[in-house]
This record gives structure tokens, sequence and C-alpha cells, in this order.
């Protein structure tokens, strides 16, 4: 049994569609990051920096922190999405997400989507770097199907959530024919749209 600690974000949501395409069985621990519960003295037990999401392990009895340290366990015990001979290319595309595409994403969502109008300086600088990003996939994806290479791998699990947000972007993501080609083949996979809504609240995927 799987449990994961966490929170309806793009990073909470790359465990859960994780686990619903490995089938495996687990429960959802909610954290209410709005009431400061990531900062509680239990939960830094497990999470060093206040950080969702966590899974505990409990049939391994091992938690794991940071979600791309989550996904190659997950990949690795499950050897789904994760392939031995291509994990130097899938590890460039992940770290690629947890260093770049999720922060410098989620610094677009405070400046332009939750605090507009507050710096133009902050709005302007990560609209440039988020529109250069989505430049960058689509170009990448002129060439492969998905990010990795023409196989679905635990890089793409880590950045279809954020990519998900497009609408809070105000990029246009129909404007990249090969990331919109991406995203659509993802949102069609089952465990994508079930892992998508972890709270299971009816949430459903953005349509471009």
């Amino acid at each position: 049994m799987i449990e994961l600690f966490t929170a309806d974000t793009p990073n909470g949501k790359k465990i859960s569609i994780m686990l619903e395409e490995i089938k495996y069985d687990y429960k959802v621990t909610k954290i209410n990051i709005f009431k400061d519960e990531q900062f509680t003295t239990d939960f830094k037990k497990i999470s060093p920096f206040s950080k969702i999401p966590v899974i505990k392990d409990h049939k391994n009895n091992i938690s794991i922190f940071e979600s791309g340290a989550i996904l190659i366990y997950l990949g690795e015990q499950s050897g789904k999405f994760y392939d031995q001979d291509k994990r130097i290319v899938i590890n460039q595309w992940l770290m690629g997400q947890v260093s770049y595409i999720g922060p410098m994403l989620g610094q677009h969502h405070q400046f332009h989507h939750y605090n507009s109008g507050k710096s133009d300086f902050g709005e302007e600088r990560y609209f440039k770097i988020c529109t250069r990003i989505y430049k960058e996939l689509d170009v990448r994806l002129a060439e492969t199907v998905y990010l990795a290479g023409n196989f679905y791998s635990i890089a793409d699990i880590a950045t279809f959530p954020w990519i998900a947000r497009h609408e809070w972007h105000d990029i246009g993501l129909k404007k990249y024919k090969n990331l919109t080609r991406w995203y659509e083949l993802i949102s069609e996979r089952e465990a994508v749209r079930k892992g998508y809504d972890l709270l299971e609240k009816g949430e459903k995927i953005p349509r471009v």
C-alpha cells in the first residue's frame, strides 16, 4: 500500500497519475497547504522542506519526498515508464521539469494568476520565460512523440500537470501544434484522467 500525502497541485497530480498508470493500490492523505499543514512537526519528519508530495511505501517501510525522486522510485519498483536502457534521456527531461519547467511556471502562476498587477517586472519576466518554455517543448515534440523519445515515460507524467494549467498561463497552447498534439495524446489516457482528479471532485483535464 502506498500512502500519498498531497494537495491538489501539479506536483501532487504527478504522483497520483503515476500510481494510476502503474495500477498500484494507494490512498490519498490530503495536506491542506492553505492552512499550513505542510509545516507541522509530523509532516516535516517525512518532508524536510515542508513540501508535497510525499509517499510512504508501507510494504517496504520507506518514505520518499520530492516528486522527481518519487517518480523514479515508482518507476523502478513497477518496471514501467522508466526503461533501463533509456534512463539517461528520461532523466534529462525529468530533471528539466523539476528544476526549470515547474519552478518557472510556478512563478508565472504567482505573478500572473494569483497576484496580477502587483509587479510588472515579475509578470513580464516570467511570462517571457514561460513562453520560451512552450516554444522549447514544441521544438522537442516536433522530433519525438513524447519528451524522452517515441515512448511514454515519467518525464511526460511529470510535465503534463504543469501544462494542464495552460489556461492560467495565457500563452496560448493551441499556437504550439506539437505541444498541443502531445497534450491531447496524454489527456486521452484513462489513468491520467483518473489521477488528475486525485481528490475525486470530478475535476476534468482542461481542453485546448
